[in-house]
């Protein structure tokens, strides 16, 4: 977990590398140089080597959040940094740190084995910890970013590690720095700081009917609830090819709220900021039946609408055809812009 700036040995570069099994669309997909980064003191070769040979770059974690093409030029940095250790306590936090490249999911389980509970409601989401500050992940009224004290990255503009504050990072809404300012920084660690006072937070309506019958369940209880709720909504990757929710749900001024519950009382939605709603993507997607149907060799999924699916040899091109069909239909129906979540390489 050491972000010390004395090179380790050279990662090992693969050329014409197969990714297929690193994207959850199971696109055939490959890059065209790739680097397996296992230490943060690896970056700053690799990234003088990239800029040697003029390269495009980006980095590749576990690939749940992405719309790769068929080849990826240039040179991809497989994020592979793994560890993770509680690094101070005091009376009210602890603060973890946590490699760049350690499983998202796995984490989230370590740490309530390890009693400090905060983040069930994030269980089950994929990917890797160094992506989840970029995206600001979040699910069933939680975002990550409550719980990050800071980040460590490479930043490619200075050529140089730097260590981002909780406010330098700018969460919001599925967004952050990272992501206003892509193709510059290499996360290499994320510092956790979680709360010794847990309390449940089941206000999401999946959730709340889960626990109708039990107000005070515990973290295991959140845990075991959020897996099994996303177990049936969204398809397990290995089976069918996906990304998870595909589109972000769309927050749209109250006047324009109120209008459209008077027209569709059914309308689901959740508080947002003052004077804002957040409207569920996959409501206006299902209302315009779209849940279920199949585009060629991609569609969407039967159980949960904001999950579009690789049903095999589907490509970017198809998912991306199908996700427009999507936008232009609820724009057409709602007046509400749908945004795509994955990143589209």
């Amino acid at each position: 977990m050491n972000s010390g700036q004395n090179e380790s040995s050279h990662p090992k570069s693969s050329p014409n590398l197969d990714l297929q099994d690193r994207n959850t669309f199971g696109f055939d997909a490959s890059a065209e140089l790739a680097y397996e980064i296992t230490a943060a003191d690896q970056i700053p070769g690799v990234m003088n080597e990239i800029a040697e040979k003029q390269l495009t770059w980006r980095v590749l974690g576990g690939g749940s959040n992405v719309i790769l093409p068929k080849v990826l030029p240039g040179a991809t940095l497989l994020m592979n940094i793994t560890g993770q250790q509680i690094s101070t306590a005091d009376a009210s936090s602890t603060l973890i740190a946590v490699g760049g490249g350690v499983n998202w999911h796995e984490f989230v389980a370590w740490t309530l084995e390890n009693d400090f509970p905060g983040l069930e409601n994030l269980a089950l989401i994929p990917g890797t910890v160094g992506a989840a500050p970029i995206q600001n992940i979040g699910a069933y009224g939680v975002e990550i970013g409550e719980y990050i004290d800071s980040v460590e990255a490479f930043d490619s503009k200075s050529h140089a590690f730097v260590t981002l504050t909780k406010d330098a990072c700018q969460f919001a809404y599925r967004d952050s720095y990272f992501k206003k300012n892509p193709h510059r920084y290499i996360v290499t660690k994320v510092v956790f700081k979680i709360p010794k006072q847990w309390h449940a937070r089941i206000h999401y309506a999946d959730l709340a009917k889960q626990f109708s019958k039990n107000s005070s369940p515990s973290p295991e209880d959140i845990f075991l609830a959020v897996c099994k709720i996303r177990t049936y909504k969204l398809p397990d990757p290995k089976v069918i090819g996906n990304a998870g929710s595909f589109f972000q749900n769309p927050i749209v001024p109250n006047e324009q709220y109120e209008t459209l519950l008077h027209k569709y009382p059914e309308l689901v939605s959740y508080p947002d900021a003052v004077g804002k709603r957040k409207l569920a993507a996959g409501w206006l997607i299902d209302q315009c039946g779209f849940k279920g149907q199949r585009m060629g060799n991609v569609g969407v999924y039967d159980n949960q609408a904001l999950v579009l699916v690789n049903h095999g040899n589907g490509t970017s091109q198809d998912i991306l055809g199908l996700a427009q069909c999507i936008q232009d239909k609820v724009k057409k129906e709602f007046g509400v812009s749908l945004k795509i979540e994955p990143n589209i390489l």
